[in-house]
């Protein structure tokens, strides 16, 4: 039930109540007793009326506002109706529009991806080819290496090949440095010997026999005893380590020995040879024995060189080659000037007996011109014949250029500044 209904009939209630009260306060004054009972009567049934009246107002109330209600939920029920069609409609719209954008979208996405995609792969499998090829091509040359160093490894493993392979890498650098006529292959320094040193430096300057000055150069390539000193060091053996470097130590010791022997002896050679070993980890190994290079040097009077400091030393001889050279050249050179001088003395002798000469020339024209000047001004009042009768009597004396020549004579004579002779 509403509430204002409650509310109305509350109203209807306090109503008929302060009715009852004002019949009540209007007749207090007949009150009797024989009135009482009476009264009291008449109000229950003025209440009893009252009550009638407001229950059927409340149905009639009621009634009424259970009409409104059911009119009110009809009402609201077509509105209903109406929003929920009008939300379908709307909902269907919005749902086709977005099924149609979302094709779009996905259509537009499955084409940008295929092409990323076809585009991603083409690059991958370009760079896969790239690189498979790149790696085709690097077995290939480590396929030709490995056959490179087998071939090596089977060059190395001969005490001849070993040699010749120190003798080429030591012939390459001579060539870099030096001349052909510098250094000879194969020489026999000492005289009388059949012993011949792989390579010989020609030094300036000859003996008092007229022959040559060698340094001899020989490479040696002690690979055993290099190789058991590696293998030492890879397995970290101390013990072996030092007995493979006393291995080499004697060994290149022994080669110092037999280079002495073989091939320095002065004034054949110079009181020393080279030791050239072919690598930069002997020359290393070599170094790290304390003493070893002084030793060889001061008991056998050899030299051991590795690549870098053969080529040094070789570039330091060239250097002094070049200046004794120059020394010898500068003696020729001084030679040379003293006979310009001497020459040159001779031609300012010459140049001063020429240059009187053209003076007396010089002077015996201006003379010719002043003589010259002296007949013209005579022959002044000489009536001159037209040219053509004056080339007919003079034959080859005439024409247009003497007057030029006559005109030059004069502006020659006239930049000198020389004054006209008392004979004109």
């Amino acid at each position: 039930m509403p509430a204002w209904v409650a509310y109305a009939a509350l109203a209807l209630l306090a109503l008929n109540l302060l009715l009852a009260v004002a019949l009540l306060l209007r007749r207090t004054e007949d009150r009797s007793a024989g009135h009482a009972e009476r009264l009291e009567r008449e109000l229950r049934d003025e209440l009893g009326r009252q009550g009638q009246a407001t229950r059927a107002d409340l149905a009639l109330a009621q009634r009424a506002m259970a009409e409104q209600l059911r009119a009110q939920g009809e009402a609201n029920e077509r509105r209903l109706a109406e929003v929920r069609a009008t939300v379908e409609v709307r909902l269907n719209a919005l749902q086709a529009g977005n099924e149609k954008k979302l094709d779009q979208m996905r259509a537009t996405v499955d084409e940008k991806l295929h092409a990323t995609l076809e585009q991603r792969l083409g690059e991958s499998f370009k760079q896969v080819a790239d690189r498979l090829e790149q790696v085709h091509k690097g077995l290939g040359e480590m396929q030709t290496l490995a056959r490179d160093v087998g071939s090596l490894s089977r060059v190395l493993n001969g005490v001849k090949t070993r040699g010749i392979f120190g003798e080429t890498q030591l012939a390459g650098l001579l060539e870099q440095v030096f001349t052909p006529e510098q250094y000879a292959a194969n020489v026999a320094t000492v005289p009388g010997s059949s012993e011949r040193v792989e390579f010989a430096i020609r030094l300036p300057g000859q003996r008092s026999d007229g022959q040559p000055l060698w340094l001899p150069v020989d490479a040696k390539f002690p690979r055993e005893d290099y190789e058991r000193l590696l293998e030492a060091q890879e397995r970290a053996d101390p013990a072996a380590v030092e007995a493979a470097a006393k291995a080499l130590e004697a060994r290149l010791r022994l080669e110092a020995r037999s280079i002495r022997d073989k091939y320095v002896a002065p004034p054949h050679t110079t009181d020393f040879g080279i030791l050239f070993v072919p690598t930069e980890g002997l020359y290393a190994e070599a170094l790290r024995r304390p003493g070893l290079l002084e030793a060889l040097q001061r008991e056998f009077k050899v030299m051991l060189t590795g690549p870098t400091t053969l080529l040094a030393t070789l570039s330091s001889l060239q250097m002094g080659f070049r200046t004794l050279a120059l020394e010898k050249r500068s003696a020729e050179v001084w030679e040379v000037l003293g006979a310009v001088k001497t020459e040159f003395g001779r031609f300012g002798g010459v140049l001063a007996k020429t240059k009187k000469k053209l003076a007396e020339a010089s002077d015996t024209i201006d003379a010719a011109s002043v003589r010259t000047r002296a007949m013209e001004r005579r022959l002044k009042t000489v009536e001159a014949l037209p040219e053509a009768q004056s080339a007919r009597l003079l034959p080859g004396l005439g024409g247009p250029d003497s007057e030029a020549e006559a005109e030059a004579d004069a502006e020659a004579n006239a930049g000198r500044g020389r004054s006209p002779s008392p004979d004109a």
